[in-house]
């Protein structure tokens, strides 16, 4: 079996970028075969257990994605994947479950915003997209979203919140859906129903 750097390469492309030790270990390469790629510079250390091709460009959000199942793109990174505005976001907005212990992420990721939900929430609305560079990751849809920065509207940019509203709700707006949502989430549905309203919904 040839465990040359090609047959990394596939491996790493075969877990979208990124590999675990154990998807490593499952591929044939040993602990001291992942020790050397590391020490030659081959592989690089993404986060505690995981690597990636040292001559590729990281994806943040796939590198993210891979410390949680639990971690979902939300608020205004959820707006930017879901392509409602076009502000890239220097802070990544990411929603996890009350009660994760997440200090290990934020102690590696000083660029992570945790927002918390209720368990029995965190799965509304959620889905999954491909990044710009072409990585498959969680986040929630359009509507969780909008419902998401209405509630922190103050903690959002200006330029994002409305560019997404007009955008949402000029092109995307599922009425039912968001109505349905805003009263699980006690976002301000009398706001939203003035968003409808004024673009004749």
């Amino acid at each position: 079996m040839d465990y040359g750097h090609e047959h990394l390469r596939e491996v790493m492309e075969n877990h979208n970028g990124i590999a675990s030790s154990e998807q490593l270990l499952q591929a044939g390469y040993t602990r001291m075969m992942i020790y050397n790629c590391l020490a030659l510079g081959i592989l690089k250390k993404e986060s505690h257990g995981n690597y990636s091709m040292a001559d590729l460009q990281p994806d943040e959000y796939r590198i993210i994605q891979c410390r949680s199942d639990k971690l979902v793109f939300s608020h205004a990174t959820g707006l930017y994947l879901n392509g409602l505005t076009n502000r890239v976001p220097q802070m990544l907005d990411v929603t996890v479950p009350q009660g994760d212990n997440v200090s290990r992420i934020k102690r590696d990721h000083s660029n992570i915003r945790f927002h918390y939900c209720k368990k029995e929430l965190w799965n509304l609305g959620l889905t999954q997209v491909i990044t710009p560079q072409g990585f498959t990751v969680n986040v929630y849809d359009m509507e969780r979203c909008i419902c998401d920065v209405i509630q922190n509207r103050k903690n959002v940019d200006s330029e994002v919140f409305s560019q997404s509203m007009e955008e949402y709700f000029t092109n995307h707006c599922d009425c039912k859906k968001i109505i349905r949502y805003s009263r699980l989430l006690r976002a301000n549905e009398i706001l939203i129903r003035s968003y409808m309203k004024h673009l004749d919904i």
